[in-house]
């Protein structure tokens, strides 16, 4: 018998501590401001855009874009919207390509084949990628948006 997936609640935790703390480091000052980062890898080039949309008191949001120069028009660009939680210190991805929500477990199959740990899985590509720009990204001048 298959057994049902249950999150790790502490591995969760920390992975969106530590994505805020990166967060925090790529977008000091979350005024509604755009930061694009270049990645440069065997000649292939992506750029990350982090984008503020929303800012409150206690919460903001961000969105993640990747865009490829050149790239194919058949493969969708990601796009992750993250929601910071700045009383908790933790960023969560909150929904991919501006779908509905992502629910913390699914079950399997479900309409949209989503994996059972899906919302997992997207907080560490954000780790990731948020990693990468920290570690290699070339930033891009900043934009101010009005």
């Amino acid at each position: 018998m298959k057994r049902k997936y249950v999150p790790d609640l502490t591995r969760q935790m920390a992975i969106c501590q530590g994505n805020y703390a990166r967060l925090l480091k790529l977008l000091p000052q979350q005024q509604a401001m755009c930061r694009e980062f270049d990645l440069c890898h065997n000649a292939q080039q992506v750029r990350v855009t982090l984008q503020v949309d929303e800012v409150f008191r206690y919460t903001s949001t961000v969105i993640m874009r990747q865009s490829q120069p050149g790239g194919s028009r058949w493969l969708e660009a990601p796009e992750l919207v993250i929601r910071l939680y700045h009383d908790a210190g933790m960023a969560e991805v909150i929904c991919a390509r501006r779908r509905r929500q992502l629910s913390g477990v699914y079950g399997y199959p479900n309409p949209d084949m989503h994996q059972p740990d899906e919302k997992h899985q997207l907080n560490l590509y954000l780790s990731e990628w948020l990693n990468q720009c920290l570690r290699y990204g070339q930033e891009q001048e900043p934009v101010l948006l009005s």
